[in-house]
């Protein structure tokens, strides 16, 4: 109403424009009504910014949980931090482990959509210890986590095997979170993007991006508060979102969403969701705590 418009000050609306990247948008509407000459300027801008939001990567937030909670840790996440995500300005995916994905199937809500952490890349049969994208679907499980630096590093998954899962996860409709990213040494020296190239370079045909979700993940962060700075974050994104254009052309690349992985924080979230090139995150620890709420909601004030 009128009067809680008034009680505003000058400097909180500032702010709000500010956080919310409002003054350039508005501004290229204004400087497109104009030199078009636009002869119903408040339509054409209105118009200008709805095409705009329509050509915008909808960020996404996914967390992996990893190999922890228990049931009634499963059931606290679920009613205290999940129930309290705002899903309308961004997807929201999160990955409990295999025992735990019937219970947070059946109890999840407010827009919340569930993500295994892997599957095979054949489907049932005598594959002991593994998952069929076939049974996670019949379960109600609409994403799989792939390549993730753990699965790489630690059950030396490599890419021929990742390029199999991939093409198998998505032919029997999966969607998929496809991670990759480079170790400490390999970013000292210098060879980020050949090791992202490497490992982007056999699935490049199948990266679908009303399917596709890719994580970049700088493994050197993971887990051990370090963290690329905002612009580092960025300069990587930029170039690998410019490795797919090279490599796939503009339609895909620009419309491709590119998370980053590597130990987002409620406290930096809203700065590094900020750049261009970045449409959201993977989140681990910070995923098991309140603060995952406050990283959703500030990378959806972030891409408005």
């Amino acid at each position: 109403g009128t009067d809680e418009q008034m009680s505003l000050s000058p400097a909180q609306v500032a702010d709000y424009f500010s956080a919310n990247h409002l003054e350039e948008r508005i501004s290229e509407a204004l400087y497109d009504a104009v030199s078009n000459k636009a002869l119903n300027p408040l339509d054409h801008i209105a118009n200008y910014l709805l095409d705009l939001k329509s050509k915008m990567r909808r960020p996404i937030v996914g967390g992996n949980w990893k190999c922890n909670l228990t049931m009634a840790g499963v059931d606290a996440l679920l009613d205290k931090t999940l129930a309290a995500c705002d899903t309308s300005g961004c997807d929201v995916v999160v990955a409990p482990i295999s025992l735990h994905l019937s219970k947070v199937v059946s109890k999840i809500g407010g827009g919340v959509q569930v993500a295994a952490q892997n599957c095979n890349f054949k489907g049932c049969g005598a594959f002991t210890g593994e998952m069929s994208a076939e049974q996670l679907l019949d379960l109600g499980v609409g994403w799989v986590v792939l390549g993730h630096s753990e699965r790489r590093d630690i059950f030396l998954e490599d890419d021929d095997l990742l390029e199999k899962k991939l093409a198998y996860a998505l032919s029997k409709g999966l969607n998929v979170i496809f991670c990759f990213g480079e170790q400490a040494a390999e970013r000292k020296a210098g060879t980020t993007m050949d090791v992202c190239k490497k490992q982007l370079v056999k699935v490049l045909p199948l990266l679908n991006p009303s399917k596709v979700v890719l994580a970049y993940e700088p493994v050197w962060a993971i887990g051990t508060g370090l963290t690329a700075t905002p612009e580092m974050a960025q300069e990587t994104h930029m170039q690998i979102r410019g490795y797919l254009r090279e490599q796939l052309g503009s339609s895909i690349a620009d419309k491709i969403r590119i998370q980053y992985g590597g130990s987002v924080k409620g406290s930096n979230a809203a700065e590094l969701a900020a750049q261009p090139d970045i449409d959201g995150f993977l989140v681990g620890g910070a995923s098991l705590k309140p603060e995952f709420v406050e990283i959703v909601a500030k990378t959806a004030g972030a891409k408005l």
